[in-house]
Order: structure tokens, then sequence, then C-alpha cells
């Protein structure tokens, strides 16, 4: 779980920004905000399901 997690949302803000830019450059801004918002949407639930993870791991550790 070490750094592939770092690769992975890396992955997705070079992809959103590329798509972003691919998408303002054609005139649909309003559709290149809703990719980065999705994209940042991603990203959290990533994060959320990785702090999910470790609250149950303290858990687990000091048994409450």
């Amino acid at each position: 779980m070490g750094i592939d997690i770092i690769f992975k949302i890396a992955g997705i803000g070079l992809v959103t920004a590329i798509v972003g830019q691919i998408l303002k450059q054609t005139g649909k801004d309003e559709i290149a905000t809703f990719a980065t918002i999705a994209g940042i949407i991603i990203v959290v639930f990533m994060v959320l399901n990785l702090i999910s993870d470790l609250f149950e791991t303290l858990q687990g550790l000091f048994q409450f």
C-alpha cells in the first residue's frame, strides 16, 4: 500500500489536468470544471478509504 497510492493519486491528477486543458481549449469550460471536480471526488474517496483503514488498524492495535 506504500508508494502505489501516491502514484495513483498523481495519475488521476495528471489525467484530470490533461482532460481539463483539452476541454478548455475546445471551449467546453463547464464540462472541464465537472471533470476536475470528478477527479477531486475520486481522490477524496481514496483518501477517506485510507483513513478508514488507519482507524481500523489503530482500533485493532489498542483493542477498543
